[in-house]
């Protein structure tokens, strides 16, 4: 009887919400607000300096602003020639680009090695913390689960509110180390208890890199391919930073303005990172393809993929959002260079993994899904595949479980966040506070016996 008390209420007063709570879409234009603090052409507000990472998506020529193909820069470097570098090296490239983020710099041999090893040597999570944490009333979503696990981490510093560079460091190298063990063991604990697996837990091996100990610890029988680690790699050097604006690294810079410990700012960076709207998209990429194939009866035929998309368009297929999953991006214009690197290596994973009909699906609506937007909606920038478009794709084929694709977002962004994080403290900005200006009507106050 209580429940229903409490579920009439809820419902009564979230109707009323609905109700009275829109604001007139015309008040946002009338005092320019610019929503999602981007302007109408996409362009982002201006709102910090940052020295960490650059992403270019347009030119300016004579005084207006033209779409570009996109690029990326990891403090001025070029991720197309980071990226080749390291392969055309045969080595793996996440944890360079991990000290590159933190510290400004290529590493030289020396530092890469020394770098390294600290990782190895600080990957242990303290004693029993799978078992009385990560494994205690696991949680449904593993993103939930890693902010609980990195907000416990608190209790077990010494010096958990020091907010000194020095000591952030500390903080920031430890999380990139334990990082890939807080995800991999959550979807370990949530496959034992909610899905009744077997509990299979392996420790990380020295020797190993990042790429390599993920997928020792997450399959059962801890064996894998050098070009499967190599992807992966890949994977984590892409997603590893992007930008101080993107929801979850701007978080990052609100709630470090604060000045509160790096457990709670990297919290709030996981919650931002959940959203399908931002790291969650790679998942909803995946499925929107999963209802796709079951919808289409030849992969092969543009005309009938054509009228899949113009139905996502109009809110009329799969989850009725009225979003093409993959497609466009708040900054990139004509092309996202992450999905370009990515690219060519998607399709001999496919050819390896037998799956190339699929490739060549996804191929197809990378092509006309650009076209379809274009003539449904006014764009002011051009649209293209994201790196989310192949990221998702690529993991279900690397047999990954869909639950780990945030989380192993998170694991290669937590060196971004963390050298945000550090830029945030050192150049002791104030702390951020935008304005929301009130558009509510000023009224008097009634006294309770004269209220309807």
């Amino acid at each position: 009887m209580e429940n229903d008390k409490t579920n009439g209420f809820i419902s009564k007063y979230s109707k009323l919400l609905l109700d009275q709570g829109m604001i007139n879409n015309e008040l946002y234009l009338k005092y320019e607000v610019k929503r999602g603090l981007r302007d109408i052409s996409g362009k982002g507000v201006l709102v910090g300096l940052t020295e960490i990472s650059e992403i270019v998506s347009y030119l300016i020529e004579d005084g207006d602003l033209v779409p570009c193909e996109g690029k990326l820069y990891y403090r001025g470097i070029n991720i197309e020639n980071f990226v080749k570098g390291f392969l055309d090296e045969n080595r793996f490239g996440f944890e360079e680009a991990c000290f590159l983020l933190l510290f400004g710099h290529l590493p030289a041999k020396s530092e890469m090695e020394a770098f390294s090893l600290l990782l190895e040597e600080i990957t242990a999570l303290p004693n029993n913390f799978v078992r009385d944490i990560i494994m205690n009333a696991p949680s449904k979503d593993m993103m939930n689960s890693l902010a609980r696990s990195v907000l416990t981490l608190y209790t077990y510093d010494e010096k958990p509110d020091d907010i000194s560079i020095e000591n952030v460091l500390r903080q920031s190298i430890n999380l990139i180390a334990q990082f890939p063990l807080l995800a991999v063991y959550g979807y370990q604990s949530f496959a034992h208890y909610h899905d009744n697996k077997s509990l299979v837990i392996h420790s990380p091996q020295k020797g190993m890199s990042i790429a390599e100990n993920i997928l020792y610890m997450l399959r059962p029988d801890s064996t894998f391919t050098k070009f499967e680690t190599q992807i992966l790699d890949l994977c984590l050097v892409l997603h590893a930073e992007h930008g101080g604006g993107n929801n979850s690294t701007f978080t990052n810079h609100v709630v470090t303005s604060s000045h509160t410990d790096t457990y709670s700012a990297v919290a709030a960076s996981l919650g931002s990172l959940k959203g399908p709207r931002h790291g969650g998209a790679n998942i909803k990429v995946v499925q929107m393809f999963r209802d796709m194939k079951e919808k289409i009866s030849d992969w092969n035929d543009d005309g009938e993929i054509n009228s899949y998309l113009e139905k996502l368009l109009a809110k009329e297929g799969f989850d009725r959002s009225g979003l093409i999953y993959g497609m466009g991006h708040a900054v990139y214009s004509l092309s996202d260079p992450r999905a370009l690197i990515f690219r060519q290596f998607v399709e001999k994973l496919a050819a390896e993994k037998d799956r190339n009909d699929e490739y060549k699906l996804y191929s197809k609506v990378e092509t006309l899904a650009p076209q379809i937007i274009g003539k449904v909606r006014k764009i002011y920038k051009g649209v293209s595949a994201n790196i989310d478009f192949y990221s998702g794709f690529v993991y279900s084929m690397l047999d990954l479980p869909e639950e780990l694709f945030t989380p192993l977002f998170a694991v290669a962004r937590i060196s971004g966040w963390s050298a945000h994080r550090i830029e945030e403290l050192i150049n002791a900005g104030k702390i951020i506070r935008p304005a929301y200006k009130s558009v509510t009507k000023v009224q008097p106050y009634v006294p309770m016996e004269n209220r309807v």
